[in-house]
């Protein structure tokens, strides 16, 4: 068998004389290379949330309410400003004059003008924002509660 043949068969070459391989021979065939660690498996971990701190419950219920109230008066404002620049509030006060007759003149943007409507978003927005908290601590107990009744909720994480 000559060597190349040896080579190709996939047995080791022996040369005569040995030969110390340059820094470059090496890093071009691949050896003195790091080679990656081999994948670890997934690993799981089958948790219980057997209790929840009511005090962070409180805190991000609070974060989270007075957020959706600043949303909510921010978009009644700029509902009311789109209604107003596209004219449907005097659209509506032609069609109640019709409707009405020579008595109608009634004028809904008087009824519902911006301040009005920024003071009733304000008010329903603080309500909001006190019901939502006091209802979020509530379900909180209720679920303290039902854990240490029943064992809680099980939750699996795993690693990918």
């Amino acid at each position: 068998m000559s060597a190349s043949s040896a080579s190709k068969a996939g047995q080791p070459v022996k040369t005569s004389s040995p030969q110390k391989p340059s820094p470059q021979s090496a890093k071009s065939s691949g050896k003195g290379l790091v080679r990656p660690a081999p994948r670890a498996k997934v690993r799981r971990a089958r948790l219980v949330v057997s209790k929840v701190d009511t005090w962070s419950v409180l805190k991000l219920a609070f974060l989270l309410s007075v957020a959706l109230g600043i949303i909510t008066v921010v978009a009644s404002l700029v509902l009311w400003i789109v209604l107003s620049l596209t004219g449907l509030f005097d659209g509506i006060n032609e069609l109640l004059s019709m409707l009405g007759g020579s008595a109608g003149g009634a004028d809904i943007k008087r009824f519902l003008s911006l301040g009005n409507v920024a003071l009733f978003a304000t008010i329903i927005s603080v309500v909001n924002v006190i019901l939502l908290t006091v209802l979020s601590v509530l379900g909180a107990l209720v679920y303290n509660i039902a854990a240490s009744l029943i064992g809680g909720i099980g939750v699996t994480l795993t690693d990918d």
